[in-house]
This record gives C-alpha cells, structure tokens and sequence, in this order.
C-alpha cells in the first residue's frame, strides 16, 4: 500500500512540474494582452517606416490590439536594433530590421553591443526593395559592358556615391567594383536626398541606390539606368536586366526587410506572431499600396529568416574582407 501511495505522489508531484514548465514556456491563450511596439530604426517617412506602418494596421486588426510604430534612428540601424536587442522577452516590443544592415553591423562594427544572430529572435520577412544602378546621363554608356569597358579605360576617374560609408548601398558599389575589376571612387553622402542632385549634375558618376526615387528623373531623362542589383527584375522596372544576367552570375544585393524579437521571446509567441504577419503580408490591399512605393511584401517562416540572416552576414564580411573597409572615426 505505501508503495502504491509512494507512486502517486511521485507520479502527482512529476505533473505538477510538468505543469509549471509547460506555463513558464507557454504563454497564456490571451497574449497579447497590451499595445505592441515595433521600433523603426531609421526615420519616419522612408521605405522601412512605411513598410511597417502598413503590417502594424494589419497586425493590430489581427491581434486586436494597439501596434504602435516608434521610430528611433542612427547609428546605421543600430540605434534601434539595439534598443530592442535589450527590451523584455515578452512579445511586445519588436524590430523591423534591416535585414543588410544589421548583417553589415556585425563585421563593420566592432562594437556595436548587438549581435543579430545572438541577440534578436527571427519572426518572418515582411518585405524587399530592390536598388538599381543609376548613371549620370552624359556617360557614354547604355549597358553594364560599355559602363565596365569605359572604368576600366579611365581607373579612378569615375565615383560612385551613396548614403553613406559603411550601408547596405556602399557596399553594394564595392561588390560591384570587385565583381567587375574597375577602379572607381566611393563617394558618401548623408543620404539620398544630398546624393542625387550631384548624380543628376555629374559630380558623382553613378549609385546603386534603392530605386522608388529615382523613378521621376529615369522619366525626364536626367539619369540612366543600366542594371537591378537583385537576382531577378523588378516590377518597377520591368525591362531593366539584372547584373547578375548582365555577366555577374550570382550578384544579389537587396534591402529585406524582417520583424525580430529579443532573444528568449517564447516559441509560442514567435510562432502567434509568424502566423499574424505572414497573413498581414499576404493581403492583396497591402501588396499593392506597398508596391506603388516599390516594396514587394513577402513573408516566411522564422527558420527561413534566421538562414536569411546567416547567409547576408556571410556575404558581407566578405565584402568588408576584400574591399578592406574601416569603420569612420
């Protein structure tokens, strides 16, 4: 008899831990409970503030709860992504990374106090904007061979700008310079805005930058364009080919964009929030209001991310390696 009686409690106190660990790891049915936060890490009005605005309407339909959208700038992304690498596991403050910029930070920076791969948790892809490479209209050039054949012809005469040393759009110039052997100058600016009044003017050669804003000028004739840095085209620029079938197989670079938690978020919050996003992405009103903007929604599993993430860390060390860039002091 006391063996048996012995086995119950044995086989009772063994539940009630299961229990309790099940609860810890668990969040409760009523999550979310309170408003969401996504922060922003660059300013509001660009393309990664509006992409986000735009799933947090959605999400807060989904989850019916306030999403709020914080924007907090600087520091190449790095200001934001910090800020929710250190915030509570809990579900409700997330980032809307920068999948190249935040892969970029954590060869470029040496510093930085985050790693994205450590300290942020992958949701899923919200969405993907494509760069494209913009050409002073006066280079006698109409394709990507004639622009190489004449940079290689002039070395260190022509310039390529961007939004600054260290970004996803400079780097993009040097893997193209090292794809295509040219000596060409890089030229930084503190954004778009300042760089393309130079490209339009012939003080700066040429830009892989993102292409929405670029649209108007291609129109009026002020700017070429020669080449997509994406793997496939582009729907704003359906006739333009891409650099990889311009000669360059395998070049890709791409502004992708992805909801992240901070590390140790419960599994069964990221997998709520992976269903809720891939059904926000997924809505046909959202895909085409944000492919007026040029963003293409996409989502995906969170496993697919993290892969994502492991493969543009990997492809932009390398070209931090070979163009031997160092952070500005």
């Amino acid at each position: 008899m006391n063996s048996i009686l012995h086995h119950l409690a044995t086989l009772a106190a063994s539940s009630i831990l299961a229990i309790g660990t099940q609860a810890l790891a668990q969040p409760g049915p009523e999550y979310p409970t309170k408003s969401l936060r996504i922060v922003v890490p660059f300013p509001a009005g660009g393309a990664t503030d509006m992409l986000t605005r735009g799933v947090a309407e959605r999400l807060s339909q989904r989850l019916g709860q306030p999403v709020v959208v914080e924007n907090k700038p600087g520091g190449g992304a790095n200001i934001g992504a910090l800020a929710v690498a250190k915030a509570p596991p809990d579900g409700y403050t997330l980032l809307m990374g920068s999948i190249g910029s935040h892969s970029i930070a954590v060869t470029y920076y040496p510093n930085v106090g985050y790693d994205i791969r450590r300290d942020l948790v992958p949701i899923s892809t919200t969405g993907t904007l494509g760069n494209a490479l913009f050409l002073n209209a006066e280079v006698p050039a109409s394709d990507l061979a004639s622009l190489v054949k004449l940079a290689k012809e002039n070395p260190g005469k022509f310039t390529c700008g961007s939004s600054g040393t260290g970004g996803l759009i400079h780097l993009t110039c040097e893997m193209f310079k090292s794809r295509a052997g040219i000596d060409v100058l890089h030229i930084p600016y503190k954004g778009t805005s300042m760089l393309i009044p130079d490209l339009v003017s012939d003080r700066v050669t040429m830009a892989l930058d993102t292409i929405p804003p670029y649209l108007p000028l291609l129109k009026d004739g002020k700017l070429k364009v020669l080449a997509v840095t994406t793997s496939t085209r582009s729907p704003l620029l359906p006739d333009v080919p891409t650099i990889a079938e311009s000669g360059y197989p395998g070049f890709d670079s791409i502004a992708s964009y992805g909801l992240f938690a901070p590390a140790g978020t419960p599994a069964a919050i990221i997998e709520r929030l992976n269903r809720e996003v891939n059904a926000a992405v997924n809505d046909p009103a959202l895909q085409q209001r944000m492919l007026e903007q040029g963003i293409e929604l996409k989502g995906s599993t969170a496993a697919q991310l993290q892969a994502f993430v492991e493969q543009e860390v990997a492809k932009w060390a390398e070209v931090i390696r070979v163009a031997n860039i160092q952070p500005e002091r």
